[in-house]
């Protein structure tokens, strides 16, 4: 189906609207009983007031069948239909007069337009139309352990593949002493673990940075957490036994594309290393928050490397292979790492566990409270270890140890709160500090590095007290 921007214009003197037994007619001619028998589907209606023109937004399978309904109101006046567009498409596309880039056809991809209007349906925050980038909220943040499906980040490389459940399968193999072809329903019937995991973009928070560095210009919302139910990833390897001269563990996804100043097509794969992808908790999931996964976030099997920045929990699972060498793929080597100039030696790192970070869900910045009970609010986590302590500064005041709210978990996030009183009139700021039981804390500044990754400097709030 095609869409269509249909125009009708009619002179004044023959204007049906003002006779009402030919108003009432017009109207049921526009009845969508009567619409979907000619074939079209009329999205929406608007007549210009005072001027006799009548604007509608329709689809249709090609302009013909459009041209065939209009017949009634061009023998009154003009009908004009161009070919449409969706805002959605356009900025997915590009521009006005550009269009998506062709895609192999080896796996069906979901539509672009379609996958941004469930985001911006859900309230996230769009940053990017194609492939889609959105990120949580802050007031969203706001509630319980875990982050509601339509409401958990979205970062994508790459067109979200829509895979076939029953044709679809896991793949293990390379240094393998028995090479696997897994099913869903295989998985399904495996022992099966559920974990809470908080999964953090390693660019978030990249637009505090200065001078600012590519790569998307993520907020602090690009992190979401959500009970996250599979196989154990050992219980897989140990299915399919490690051969001694494996050293690392190849993921690769369904989703590939182009990358920039390469020729051709490229899957999206990460490694961890055989002793990491055993010690860290991997699951292979296949369902989150107690649903199987939605599209958008691996249907029907990705991994979850709980602690470790979410590029290394790869969506869309296709194959798992072991290798006897350093992996050095593009999302390996060619992104995913901290640069430093020092010394003048460049000096790099590969990005792996969380940094630990708070962040102030309640208030908001720009907020305008009332003196009295400040009730300060927010969640904290940590790839290293669970959260030992959150404290909070208020105008630049003494750091104030926050309450811990709920028990502490390894792998998600803690959510706090301080309620202090304040007394004095005028703009102040808040401050938020997390500390780990691995005694790592968030640094007063933010650590540049050339690709943006692991801001996780104290953040600051400016609220006006009246």
């Amino acid at each position: 189906m095609a869409l269509f921007v249909v125009r009708h214009q009619h002179e004044a003197q023959r204007c049906p609207a003002e006779d009402p037994s030919l108003g009432a007619t017009l109207l049921n001619y526009l009845s969508r009983p009567n619409v979907a028998t000619h074939g079209v589907d009329i999205r929406g209606e608007a007549v210009v007031q005072g001027e006799h023109t009548m604007y509608l937004i329709v689809e249709a399978e090609d302009e013909g069948r459009i041209r065939g309904f209009m017949e009634p109101f061009a023998s009154a006046g003009t009908v004009d239909v161009y070919p449409a567009s969706t805002c959605a498409r356009v900025v997915a596309n590009g521009g006005c007069t550009s269009s998506l880039p062709e895609l192999e056809d080896t796996v069906p991809v979901v539509e672009p337009e379609e996958a941004c209007h469930h985001a911006i349906e859900a309230g996230l925050v769009v940053h990017r139309a194609h492939p889609l980038n959105c990120e949580t909220s802050i007031p969203a943040l706001i509630g319980g352990v875990v982050m509601p499906n339509a409401h958990f980040y979205v970062r994508n490389h790459f067109p979200i593949p829509e895979l076939d459940r029953s044709a679809w399968r896991l793949e293990v193999g390379g240094l393998v002493d028995r090479p696997l072809a897994l099913t869903w329903r295989d998985l399904q019937q495996m022992p099966s673990q559920t974990l809470v995991v908080t999964l953090e973009c390693a660019g978030n928070g990249r637009s505090g940075l200065a001078p600012r560095v590519d790569g998307e210009q993520w907020e602090l919302g690009a992190v979401s957490t959500a009970e996250w139910t599979g196989v154990p990833l050992v219980e897989v390897l140990d299915r399919a036994g490690v051969k001694a001269g494996a050293t690392e563990v190849l993921f690769r996804g369904a989703d590939r594309g182009a990358l920039p100043g390469q020729p051709g097509t490229e899957s999206f794969e990460r490694s961890l290393s055989v002793d990491d992808a055993r010690g860290s908790d991997a699951l292979l999931a296949y369902a989150m928050n107690g649903v199987p996964l939605p599209v958008q976030h691996g249907y029907p099997l990705r991994l979850i490397v709980p602690g470790w920045y979410a590029v290394t929990s790869v969506k869309w699972l296709t194959e798992i292979e072991l290798i006897d060498r350093a992996f050095a793929g593009h999302f390996q080597t060619g992104s995913y790492f901290y640069e430093w100039q020092r010394d003048e030696q460049v000096v790099r790192e590969p990005v792996t566990l969380q940094r630990v970070r708070s962040i102030i869900t309640e208030p908001t910045d720009g907020d305008e409270l009332t003196a009295g009970d400040l009730a300060v609010r927010g969640v904290a986590w940590s790839g290293a270890a669970p959260i030992a302590r959150v404290e909070v500064s208020i105008g630049e005041g003494p750091w104030r140890e926050a309450r811990l709210v709920g028990d502490r978990h390894r792998h998600s996030w803690q959510w706090w709160e301080l309620i202090s009183g304040v007394e004095h009139s005028g703009a102040t700021t808040i401050r938020a500090r997390a500390t780990d039981l691995a005694s790592r804390t968030q640094p007063e500044q933010v650590e540049w590095n050339r690709l943006g990754y692991g801001n996780n400097a104290i953040q600051e709030v400016a609220v006006q007290i009246v």
